[in-house]
């Protein structure tokens, strides 16, 4: 398990999936009451908070999944990232490497000035490598 690792100020532990098998890899250790980031579009990260998520920790995540995304690296806009449990994955027959369903989500818009600023200082923590 090889994912991008962060800490965020409250102490809390982040991992990120860095790409479609790694994605596979971060889902299948999720726990269902654990939240999970991933963009409005593909070639995302899969992004999980570990344990309960403390107050800051949801847009330190978003931030992560959006600056890590394609979507930013194509458009380098405003990105629209889901959020929602790891009860709500689900995995169908026939879909691709790194692909999952969500039966549930909440919208979080990332703004472009957000990314940048969290770009130029570098995560608020250092990565874990």
């Amino acid at each position: 398990m090889n994912f991008r690792k962060f800490i965020s100020n409250a102490g809390t532990e982040i991992l990120a999936g860095k790409s479609a098998s790694n994605n596979e890899e971060l889902v299948s250790q999720i726990e269902k009451s654990e939240i999970v980031l991933h963009t409005d579009r593909p070639g995302s990260p899969f992004v999980n908070i570990k344990g309960k998520a403390k107050w800051g920790d949801v847009k330190f995540a978003a931030l992560i999944c959006a600056r890590y995304s394609q979507d930013w690296r194509d458009n380098k806009n405003d990105i629209l990232v889901h959020k929602f449990k790891g009860s709500d994955i689900y995995k169908r027959k026939g879909m691709k490497l790194g692909t999952f369903g969500v039966s549930k989500m909440k919208n979080i818009k990332v703004k472009k000035g957000d990314i940048l600023k969290f770009i130029e200082n570098g995560t608020s923590t250092t990565p874990i490598r």
